[in-house]
Formats: structure tokens, sequence, C-alpha cells
């Protein structure tokens, strides 16, 4: 790390961070509904966004900060097992080609703001509902927390804040900065402001790739040295070189399935999904957005390349600014380091307003005040998603940064629970409520008690996401063993019940609803349910 403040990078990175702040606030102008005060609006964009629009917000949704430092920094520690979130990513677009649309629809039809109004409405039951939402709530908190660790790592590398004894206010001051402007356009423009945004950092997130996978392999003598220095290393470490040991197999093919069945199970993932415009956008992006998986493989490769120019960092999350520091120019570097922080605001603010849609509408609404007016939804959702950010502020600087990505890697494991609820809601009634809500609460209680029983060399507890599977001996991610778990209990309560004659909720829903576009007759003239689920 350069001595002192890298003052050229901090001029471009100051230069762009500007430049999406005046965006932010702009976007509020952006589309103007003659209606603004309500969810839909604030909190979905007014469902307006087209095909280009809707791939940029899902692509500065799923591919975040952390995702540009973690992936590289995982291939950097581990070898070729950090490639586990490509495959997955391959695997997602298939799976959400077979439900998104439906889910659009359906959701469109009824004016369903959140995947908690969809199970409420399917299954007549606020009890699931409300387990749903939590559930995406608790998640959602350390993956914003995560964002803003990407943050603190390019002011890190830049010299930003001063060293370890520095007062804790100079130190944490950028962060500070940052987050205030995030939460201040967030609150102003809604879902419109990251929309915008994301076109700024795609397309600099690109650029960025497309140059590091060029030029750092020429300044290192090509990639036959890349390649030859990581094994070099990971032999060196016992870890077998660049293949993942055999013993790995297991853990790679169920973290890679898992976090597939789990990625839009995330609220923020659901939000960007329905401000599209039409059933057809949802269509057209799972066949383009695997673009973005193409970049993942080639960021992947970084950490690669970190190796082999002999980068050493303490924290593994520093790896990859520290390399754009030493092998790019000042000014490019800069670039980089915007990109990256760029990054972490656009999915932090989609993650703060998803989160804050489903405590206003599955929360607020249902439990608190059902007779909430549009205004008063929009106004709550508006100062909820201030809270949860703060709340991710806190957590970012009060507790030790390992803490937030297990934490976040066990939010992955209770997502993936909410599957069988809002996936098998979507293509069958046969589940009953009561069975889905017993087997989301086995699998929460199996997931995290088979996390925290999880040691790392640092932690005693919530060390890791993998663990023996209970029959097969094998170690397989924990989320899966959760889910597969979740299901059974699923059938197997269901058949119970069903066999008693358990009372079932009201669907209030039809098959014609998951296959309606913008278009179709009636699609557009229903308004969102004021008491959906109050009578059911």
């Amino acid at each position: 790390m350069k001595d002192g403040v890298n003052g050229v990078a901090l001029g471009v990175f100051i230069f762009f961070f500007l430049a999406v702040t005046v965006m932010g606030f702009l976007a509020a102008r952006w589309r103007r509904a003659d209606d603004e005060h309500s969810l839909d609006e604030w909190g979905l964009g007014g469902r307006s966004f087209g095909t280009w629009v809707t791939w940029f917000l899902l692509g500065g949704d799923l591919y975040t900060a952390y995702t540009f430092v973690a992936v590289p920094a995982a291939v950097y520690a581990a070898g070729a097992a950090g490639f586990f979130a490509v495959p997955y990513t391959i695997l997602v677009y298939p799976l959400i080609f077979t439900f998104l649309p439906r889910l659009w629809s359906v959701s469109h039809k009824h004016g369903y703001v959140t995947t908690s109004d969809f199970v409420r409405g399917r299954f007549g039951s606020k009890g699931l509902s409300l387990a749903v939402a939590v559930t995406g709530i608790l998640a959602t908190m350390p993956y914003i927390a995560l964002q803003l660790v990407g943050i603190q790592a390019v002011l890190d590398v830049m010299g930003v804040g001063g060293g370890e004894n520095t007062n804790w206010f100079v130190k944490d001051l950028p962060l500070l900065i940052a987050f205030g402007v995030l939460a201040a356009y967030t609150y102003s423009s809604g879902l419109r402001a990251p929309a915008l945004i994301a076109f700024v950092k795609d397309t600099l997130i690109y650029i960025v790739i497309a140059v590091a996978i060029i030029y750092i392999p020429i300044k290192l003598g090509g990639f036959d040295e890349i390649f030859k220095a990581a094994s070099d290393k990971y032999t060196a470490a016992g870890a077998g070189g660049l293949v993942p040991a055999e013993a790995g197999q297991w853990t790679y093919a169920t973290l890679a399935l898992g976090s597939a069945l789990a990625l839009f199970m995330y609220p923020h993932s659901i939000t960007a999904t329905l401000s599209s415009r039409s059933r057809e956008v949802i269509r057209r992006n799972t066949t383009i957005l695997p673009l973005y998986s193409l970049m993942l493989g080639l960021l992947a490769l970084l950490g690669f390349m970190a190796i082999a120019a002999g980068v050493k960092v303490t924290n593994g999350q520093l790896a990859i600014p520290q390399l754009f520091e030493n092998m790019f120019p000042d000014w490019f570097a800069g670039v980089a380091f915007a990109a990256i922080g760029i990054g972490a605001l656009v999915p932090a603010a989609i993650m703060s307003i998803a989160a804050a849609n489903l405590f206003t509408r599955n929360i607020y609404k249902d439990f608190i005040k059902p007779d909430a007016t549009p205004q008063q939804e929009t106004r709550v959702s508006k100062l909820v998603s201030l809270l949860v950010k703060v709340g991710a502020l806190v957590f970012v600087l009060t507790m030790d940064k390992t803490v937030a990505i297990n934490f976040q890697l066990l939010g992955g494991i209770w997502i993936l629970q909410t599957f069988p609820a809002l996936v098998g809601g979507l293509f069958t009634r046969w589940f009953h409520r009561w069975a889905l809500l017993g087997g989301w609460a086995l699998g929460m209680l199996y997931g995290t008690f088979a996390a925290y029983g999880v040691a790392s060399p640092t932690q005693k507890h919530f060390g890791g996401s993998s663990k023996e599977i209970p029959g097969i001996g094998e170690i397989g991610y924990i989320g899966l063993t959760a889910f597969v778990l979740n299901v059974v209990v699923s059938v197997v309560l269901t058949f119970a019940l069903r066999a008693f004659n358990a009372p079932d909720g009201v669907d209030e829903t039809s098959p014609e609803d998951y296959t309606a576009d913008a278009g179709d007759p009636g699609v557009e003239t229903e308004l969102p349910p004021a008491t959906a689920g109050s009578t059911h």
C-alpha cells in the first residue's frame, strides 16, 4: 500500500461519486408520475422500466461491490473453489425463466409489491406472509452492510481516513458521508435513483474488467506466468494446486446449486424484477443477463493476478483494490475504485428499498395499520429505508468485518427457506399454508444451529456455511440441506393436514393471473388491495 493518500485516484473517485450523486437526485424528475405518493412509484419506479433499464438495474442489483471484491478475493485465498459463483449464476437464469414471468404477471394483476404480498394472497395466510417478510429483512441487512464494507475497502487502499490510531470520527468520516448521500437520494428518488445510476456503474465495471484482463497480464508476463504463480502458491499451502481437491467437490456443487436457488429469493432481486413494465421484459432479461456471468468469470481471474503480482494483504477483501493501485496508473486506479464504490451504492439503495417495502406492506399494514393510505405507506417505507441503512452502518462501524461476512452467509441460508412458499405457490396450491410454515421453521432452525456449530481458524461459531450432510457423510452447503428438510416437512405435513381436513386459506388469485401481461384486459384496472388478506 502506498504511503499517504493517493490524491489522483481520490480525485477521480470523488468526481464520479459527485456525478452519480447528482444523477441520484435528478432521478426524482425522471419519468415522474402523476401520483408520486404510492409504493408503486417510489418503491417500484412506477413498474415502468423497459428491457435495458431492467437489465442494468438487475445487473447493478445482483453484481454488487462486494461481488467485485469478494469473488476474486475468494480465488486469491482458496483457488478455483472461489469460481463457484460462475456456475451458480449460469444455473440461475434458466431457473428464473420458469417462474419470474409468472410472479410478475400475478403481482401486476393484484398490485403486489413484495413476495410476501403474493404469499399472503395465494395462501390466505398472514402468518406465512410475515415469516417470508421477516426472513427477507433479516437476510438483507448484512447484505447492505457488506456494500459499505466494499466502499470501506476502497477508501482504505486510497489511504483515506488515516491509520488505525486515528480518531474514529475522522477515520470513518468518508464512509459516513457516502452513507448520508446514499440515504438522501434514495429517500428523495426511490427506485429511480439506482436505476439511473446503474448505467454508470455497469459501464465503469465493464471498462475496468476489459482493461484489467488485457493490461495486467501484459505487465505480469502473460497468463502462463499468472497461472504458474497461483499454482505454486496453492501447492505450497497444501491446497492441491489450481483444481479443488476431491473432498471439496460436494461443497462446491451444493454451494453453487443452493446459491442459485436463493439468489432470486432476496427481496432486492424481486423489487428490481417487479419494476419492469411487461412480462416480456422479464423473459428477455433472463436471456441477456448471462452476459454478467461472463464478466464474473473474468473478474474471478483477478484473484490469480493478485497472487502473480505479489499482493500481500492481511485482509483478503483488500487484495483486488490493492492490485488495482499497484498495477494501474493512479488516474485509472481511481476509475476502478469508483466502479467498486458506485457498485456499492446501487445495490445498497435497492436493498434498503426492498426491506422497507416488506416492513411497510407486510408488517405495518398487515398488523399495525390495516387502513393505511398509499401516502402513509410511502412515508413509512421512506423512513424505514433510512433506518435499515443506519442499522447497516452501525453494523459495519461497530463489528468486525468477518462478522458481517458470516451473517451474510447465514442470510443466504435463511432466504433459501422461502423458496417452497414463493416458487411452489407460483405453480401449485397443493401445499398447505401451515405445512409451509412448519417447513420454513425447521429449515430456519436447522440452518441457524448448523451454521452456529461451524468453526474457522479465526472464530468459534458461524465460521462458514458448509457442514457434513446427515445420512450422506459428505461436506455440503448447509442452506441446501436445510432446504431439503424444509421441502420434506412441507410435503409430509401437507398430507397430514389435508387428511385431517385442516382449514385452508382463501386464494385470491386465479389461473389466468399467472400468464397475464400489461396489455391484457383488466390487468391494469385493479387497484392494489387495501386490506388484502385481512379477512382470510
